[in-house]
């Protein structure tokens, strides 16, 4: 079997197109389960696709978590559920063409890689997303993985093997696309086309972002206590520096005040330094603090299953 999982959040006017798709893949594709994630949405998703699914022609999952935990960890979920033997994961929103899935279950099944992802070739969004998608995929390079796409993951698809060591990574505030590139395994690559959005906007807006972008560098470099190293080092030399110069303005009688300036500007330049480095640090202790616990990544409110008989 081959599961699909797919996260739904504010998807409600998107689902009837987005099930007629599929019931198109499910005649390309042996053996098909989709695995629907409601994930806390706001909207009616979770009543259009219990009412809708029983009238596809695919086995399907619908699993409805109690709150908003997240993309990732809705799809961490929805691997949990899955009860294929490959698995792939896609955007409710159709902005990945259909046939790109049923491309990540052929190569799967050929066993010549363990995790395969599309890697976008083009993008139909506007100016401004472009430029918003290619600053944070830049300093994702950069400071996460040098060789993730230019343009970022967004679909995947894995064997069962590589779907058991994510699920064993039971990390809060994390990323799962950098786990994936992390995990390592044997990878491939798929070009496509992303398709602009037909309905409705998107739900990924430049506050989760940054959030994502921060949990990708917090929960996997040391790059921002390293900057603080460094940052340190430059203020040590640059109060040296300016000691000196002062000191000798001093003995040479230039300067007026004694002692005003130098203690003004070295009291707001460490106390900034200071509140810079006290908010790091405290990033990674809470960080810390939060996987001590051990709560649950997701909690699962309901369960369904359809077409099983099919």
């Amino acid at each position: 079997m081959n599961s699909l999982i797919i996260p739904v959040y504010k998807n409600e006017a998107e689902i009837p197109n987005l099930l007629e798709a599929l019931s198109t893949l499910n005649t390309k594709i042996l053996g098909l389960e989709v695995v629907f994630v409601v994930d806390g949405s706001p909207d009616q998703s979770f009543d259009v696709l219990n009412k809708l699914l029983v009238k596809t022609n695919f086995k399907a999952q619908l699993v409805s978590l109690s709150k908003n935990f997240g993309a990732m960890s809705a799809i961490r979920a929805g691997l949990q559920e899955a009860r294929g033997n490959q698995f792939a994961v896609m955007a409710a929103d159709l902005q990945e063409p259909i046939d790109l899935i049923e491309t990540f279950f052929l190569k799967l099944s050929k066993g010549g890689c363990d995790v395969i992802y599309g890697e976008r070739n083009s993008r139909a969004d506007p100016v401004f997303t472009k430029l918003a998608s290619n600053i944070f995929w830049f300093l994702y390079r950069k400071f996460i993985f040098s060789e993730m796409p230019n343009g970022g993951v967004d679909v995947f698809g894995c064997n069962n093997k590589f779907k058991e060591q994510i699920l064993k990574l039971e990390e809060s505030h994390s990323s799962l696309m950098a786990i994936i590139f992390w995990l390592g395994y044997r990878r491939e690559s798929v070009l496509y086309d992303r398709q602009k959005r037909s309905i409705g906007r998107s739900s990924w807006t430049f506050s989760k972002k940054v959030n994502y972008l921060r949990d990708s560098i917090f929960s996997f470099s040391n790059s921002p206590i390293i900057l603080l190293t460094w940052t340190g080092i430059a203020g040590i030399i640059i109060s040296i520096t300016l000691g000196l110069s002062i000191l000798y303005a001093s003995i040479s009688g230039n300067i007026n005040v004694p002692g005003y300036a130098p203690t003004i500007l070295a009291i707001i330049f460490f106390g900034g330094l200071n509140l810079f480095g006290i908010g790091i640090i405290g990033t990674y202790a809470w960080r810390t603090y939060e996987n001590t616990k051990r709560r649950p990544l997701t909690l699962v409110m309901s369960k369904k299953q359809f077409g099983d008989e099919k």
